[in-house]
């Protein structure tokens, strides 16, 4: 082979190595930049999936991140996960629920963006208004410490009851003024709605009612949103030591667009509200 030639093929060598190596840098430049972030949820319905399905799209379009999904059925579960770096994020609570399991495991979760709140709401067979409740009436009220509370809280704000100064944290001994002498009759959260027939209205949880059948549009009170709800609005939640990871924040992003709010409104009406852009100061 002449000179030239041999010249020629060293070149060529030269020009096949220098591409080869741009290939193996791009591929792994690609694979670097694809961003997988994994989230743990509540075992739903398939209205929720519809909306993370949303939720997904945004997020692989526009920040090119890859969302998938570990589902749960015990409420225990998912800050456990997370803590143990099983799962990059998770999103199945509210405020309230995250303080008081911080509270006894080491405040090491943290709310990275808020998502949506579901009014909790009064019912009745009885009368069409709450205000129309005659003294003496009888509420039902689950008995668990966080949603008595809750509904304590309501039947605060719907004018029946007050509490004495500095209540966080209602129970019955908290009311201050009772001046219709409600009667509040505590029972187990999933047998509230059961007892509908037997008391003057009942405070239930949004999944019992619908689990009884219970149109929304029906209740006689809706919780208003205000800085008592504040604690119940759900949020999307990381380790604390990865609060600040921008493919996180990019996911908060994702969720809080006027696409996955559409998509909330299109799968629950008013029963469950986008929360992100809510004034619950006043």
């Amino acid at each position: 082979m002449s000179r030239r030639g041999r010249n020629i093929t060293i070149w060529a060598i030269v020009v096949i190595v220098i591409l080869g190596i741009g290939y193996l840098s791009f591929g792994r430049s690609a694979s670097n930049n694809a961003k997988t972030v994994t989230i743990g949820v509540m075992s739903g319905t398939k209205q929720d999936d519809a909306i993370w399905n949303k939720v997904a799209k945004v997020a692989k379009d526009k920040y090119k991140i890859t969302l998938q999904f570990k589902k749960f059925t015990d409420y225990n579960q998912p800050n456990k996960a997370l803590v143990n770096d099983n799962i990059d994020l998770n999103s199945f609570q509210h405020y309230d629920f995250l303080n008081n399991w911080n509270k006894s495991n080491g405040n090491k979760v943290v709310s990275i963006g808020k998502t949506f709140i579901t009014p909790i709401r009064v019912y009745s067979q009885k009368v069409k208004n709450i205000k129309d409740l005659k003294k003496g009436a009888t509420i039902a009220v689950p008995n668990d410490a966080t949603n008595e509370s809750r509904s304590l809280f309501v039947l605060k704000n719907a004018g029946l009851i007050t509490f004495k100064p500095g209540t966080k944290q209602a129970t019955l001994s908290s009311i201050a003024k009772n001046p219709k002498q409600i009667k509040i009759k505590e029972l187990d959260a999933s047998q509230v709605a059961r007892s509908l027939a037997d008391v003057d209205a009942a405070v239930i949880n949004t999944n019992f009612a619908q689990s009884a059948g219970l149109n929304y549009k029906s209740a006689i009170y809706v919780e208003p949103i205000n800085k008592d709800s504040k604690r119940w609005i759900n949020i999307i939640a990381a380790r604390k030591s990865d609060k600040d990871k921008q493919a996180y924040k990019d996911v908060v992003k994702s969720y809080q667009t006027p696409e996955v709010k559409k998509e909330i409104e299109k799968q629950y009406g008013t029963s469950e509200i986008p929360a992100w852009d809510l004034n619950v100061n006043k």
